[in-house]
């Protein structure tokens, strides 16, 4: 019994990161006067995707995600397009603190003066990233729709590709604005 009640809080932790770690949070705003039937082309922002602070190689990724989902869509990249598409990045790390060190036996709850922590902590940190991604009205050079998506990002090179592709995936499911998700 007490291994079980040392090693429940400890996995009940984990299933929470593992959940929490494969999701991204989506939000997205637009122009409630614009008329989005009217885009049909795109074309990418050079001088907004210039200013994201993350590398080219992740830029790529970004961008190559981005004309798949609007191309899956319907839309056609041209040269005069309808629609420009920008995008912005930004990043912070979060230092996450673990203490499993409850009661004077490793278990339960309860405080004494006469004792610290007789359980461990770990500490560990994770990078959570927001990626914006941004659609212009070409002609009017006016922002129509803006999505969001937040979530926990990958050092793992291999996963990289993937993950962005789900960030750009679920953000791409609110556009167009009203349509049924």
């Amino acid at each position: 019994m007490k291994k079980i009640m040392k090693t429940l809080p400890l996995l009940l932790l984990l299933v929470m990161v593992a959940t929490s770690c494969s999701s991204v949070r989506v939000a997205s705003d637009y122009d409630k006067n614009a008329n989005f039937s009217q885009f049909k082309t795109f074309a990418f922002y050079k001088t907004g995707i210039d200013k994201a602070e993350i590398s080219d190689l992740d830029k790529r990724r970004i961008l190559r995600a981005i004309e798949s989902e609007l191309l899956a869509k319907g839309f056609t990249k041209s040269e005069n397009p309808d629609m420009l598409v920008s995008i912005f990045t930004k990043s912070r790390e979060k230092v996450n603190v673990y203490n499993n060190g409850f009661g004077p036996y490793g278990y339960g709850w309860g405080w004494s003066p006469y004792y610290w922590n007789t359980g461990y902590s770990s500490v560990s940190t994770s990078t959570e990233g927001t990626l914006y991604i941004d659609l212009i009205d070409a002609n009017k050079k006016e922002l129509v729709w803006q999505g969001m998506g937040t979530g926990y990002l990958t050092q793992k090179m291999d996963k990289k590709e993937e993950r962005i592709k789900e960030f750009v995936s679920k953000i791409m499911e609110k556009y167009p604005p009203g349509m049924v998700q």
